[in-house]
């Protein structure tokens, strides 16, 4: 089960999601109320949903916070730093 865990994360976070969710779908119906959150998860902060839905079963407490900054710290790292790492690639003066 561990080798099929650290497949789905390799192949992404998207790809963890809809698998987790084909095969334990009462797990995410006990996380979200609507269909909306994870919809809008798997689209925009994939690492933070995934770690949402593992966290929540047991509540919210302690150190599960930390994990849950460290995921929306990965999204955010995701959306900006391809912007970073190509700054080189435009000519300057161009937009």
């Amino acid at each position: 089960m561990c080798c099929v865990a650290a497949s789905l994360f390799a192949l992404g976070p998207r790809a963890a999601i809809f698998i987790w969710w084909l095969l334990q779908p009462v797990r995410f119906a006990q996380t979200f109320d609507t269909a909306l959150w994870p919809a809008l998860g798997f689209l925009f902060a994939p690492w933070t949903t995934l770690m949402y839905v593992l966290v929540f079963p047991g509540g919210i407490t302690g150190f599960d916070v930390f994990f849950l900054v460290l995921a929306v710290g990965m999204d955010v790292f995701s959306w900006f730093g391809g912007a970073y790492t190509n700054r080189q690639r435009l000519p300057y003066g161009q937009a």
